[in-house]
């Protein structure tokens, strides 16, 4: 984490600068008799603001939230979003910085549902700040949607009412990876692992070990790493793969530590020499340009980005965000947050429509949620694992490679997967269904 992470009390006043409109509407929410407040559907946005995830995951992610908020309060979402607000009600956000660590996320939440009256929060990136809050909103029974942290165990280790994750775990992530280079002979008679050393790290070289021994049963494991989040230097790991030399070197890093990583391996050669392989590396494209390394295999933790669905609502989504960001194209991390608001808006209409129009109680909210479907921006959203809280959803793999004539990272020969291909199904741990070779995947299923 930052060592000067930004006091929250001033991201809130900045947050209100930024959405002044919005801010103007809280003000008057406090006094607001029960009318008012039928009016309004409060929702607390928790990602990265500051610290080393927030460039390039964190910010995108508040970036899609803006965007489609605005869009849905204004009614101009194509169908079937095109009901102003959530059911009628305009959306307040209330933004606050994910950084600081668990302890400190922890406080926020309670802040956000006690002293900010929010009606929902849609929060956290960081798999250690989502397995801290979830017991919390549990506790107060609060509605808390997970948009994107990627442990696993959230659902697998305990159970809960209240709390939902509207995309899919780091287990398809990892297991859609060794499938598409299981399919394209890559050579990976051996490799090398470096991965944070928290939840989302160890979790997802689990997952890719046991795919590895699944789909590569004779491959041999080299250098296996685990630098703390945030280290930012990795010249004692890269000296390491660099020794390893392995077919392949496999990295669930991400945001600024990945961009370092990559900064720091590719002037010594290392992605020349091993198949460089990363689950969530589509959004440190735009910022690292032409010194992404050329072939790179890349997941994005869904079909996102450049990897998205020709759909008539991703179009819509990716070219007003794009618009609206003086064209940068939006990213994992914009997409999920934008799932998760699309979620909550179909659950909540949902439940109004069983409640005589008027607004839900978290009990409601939380019957509507339970096992529903909705299509994002990127596909098909279905909550059918843990009890009907827990999202599978499609994946998209492809290579990467610099075209100097449009001055980006393009991504090509695209593989995608169903949902059902790459995560368990609902009687299953992911790592016990990973170890027992994948029963009951459905992989010629078209991906929706």
């Amino acid at each position: 984490m930052s060592p000067n992470p930004m006091p929250s009390i001033g991201l809130r006043r900045l947050a209100g600068r930024m959405l002044a409109a919005a801010a103007a509407l809280t003000v008057g929410l406090v006094a607001a008799p029960e009318s008012r407040a039928q009016e309004t559907f409060r929702v607390g946005i928790v990602t990265f603001l500051s610290g080393p995830a927030a460039e390039s995951f964190g910010v995108p992610a508040r970036h899609g939230a803006e965007f489609l908020i605005e869009q849905l309060n204004k009614g101009a979402a194509p169908a079937p979003y095109n009901q102003v607000g959530f059911g009628g009600m305009r959306i307040e956000p209330v933004i606050v910085d994910e950084n600081g660590g668990a302890t400190k996320q922890v406080q926020e939440l309670r802040n956000l549902y006690q002293r900010e009256n929010v009606d929902a929060v849609v929060g956290y990136i960081g798999s250690g700040d989502c397995l801290a809050v979830a017991p919390v909103a549990e506790e107060l029974k609060k509605f808390l949607i997970l948009f994107d942290c990627g442990t696993p165990r959230i659902f697998e280790d305990s159970s809960y009412r209240y709390v939902f994750r509207t995309a899919a775990h780091a287990t398809q992530d990892n297991v859609a990876l060794a499938r598409y280079m299981r399919a394209r002979n890559i050579n990976a008679g051996s490799f090398s692992l470096i991965n944070q050393d928290y939840a989302w790290g160890q979790d997802s070289r689990g997952d890719f070990i046991a795919a590895m021994q699944q789909l590569y049963p004779q491959a041999t494991m080299n250098a296996d790493l685990l630098p703390k989040f945030g280290a930012g230097q990795y010249g004692t790991e890269i000296s390491a793969l660099a020794r390893a030399n392995s077919n392949v070197i496999y990295s669930s890093l991400w945001g600024g530590d990945l961009q370092a990583f990559i900064l720091q391996g590719a002037p010594r050669g290392v992605f020349q020499r091993s198949q460089l392989v990363l689950s969530a590396a589509d959004h440190v494209l735009q910022p690292l340009g032409e010194r992404m390394p050329n072939g790179t295999i890349i997941g994005a933790r869904g079909a996102y980005g450049l990897m998205s669905p020709d759909t008539p609502l991703n179009r819509w989504f990716f070219d007003g965000y794009s618009q609206a960001r003086g064209g940068v194209y939006p990213v994992q991390a914009a997409y999920r947050i934008t799932q998760a608001l699309l979620g909550l808006k179909t659950a909540v209409e949902k439940a109004m429509a069983a409640n005589g129009g008027k607004k839900p109680t978290p009990e409601q909210l939380a019957d509507a949620m339970r096992g529903s479907e909705w299509q994002s921006p990127g596909g098909l959203i279905q909550m059918k694992l843990g009890n009907g809280h827990q999202a599978i959803q499609s994946m998209a793999i492809g290579r990467t490679r610099w075209d100097a004539a449009r001055r980006q990272v393009v991504i090509e020969d695209i593989q995608r997967f169903a949902a059902e291909c790459v995560n368990p199904p609902a009687n299953m741990r992911s790592l016990d269904w990973i170890k027992a070779g994948f029963p009951g995947a459905k992989c010629d299923t078209p991906a929706n």
